[in-house]
């Protein structure tokens, strides 16, 4: 809970910093992991498991909502478990990084090499950015 605070503390200050400099709208920081974390308990904390949560701070972020599904959280029949608390994740990390790097300015040709599997999503822009 510390750590998160002084996380929470570190981004909004930079995050003034930007606003102060006038140069929000041309920052954005955001987090990028492929690594989760499972529901379940292994006895000494959890285990690995599949996506996670996100967030992305900036001028040009369409803030104060979610993008994505929230998974089910129950512990019994829960459709998005894969077994053992390993939640199947609702959006694709190349969604995520092709909508960052679209904002970045790469182009879209460039983005479909990048992240081949685009395809297969009906949103290849989550649109969180403007």
């Amino acid at each position: 809970q510390d750590n998160l605070t002084q996380v929470s503390q570190a981004l909004a200050a930079f995050y003034a910093a930007t606003v102060e400099l006038g140069v929000a709208a041309s920052v954005t920081t955001f987090t990028a992991s492929d690594f989760g974390r499972s529901l379940s308990v292994n006895g000494d904390g959890t285990d690995h498991g599949w996506g996670g949560h996100h967030f992305v701070v900036g001028g040009a972020v369409r803030g104060q909502r979610f993008y994505g599904a929230m998974p089910s959280l129950r512990s019994d029949d829960n459709p998005n478990d894969t077994g053992f608390g390993q939640i199947i994740p609702t959006t694709a990390l190349d969604q995520y990084a092709a909508t960052l790097a679209a904002w970045f300015g790469v182009s879209a040709s460039d983005i479909a090499d990048i992240f081949p599997a685009l395809s297969r999503f009906d949103a290849p822009n989550l649109r969180f950015l403007g």
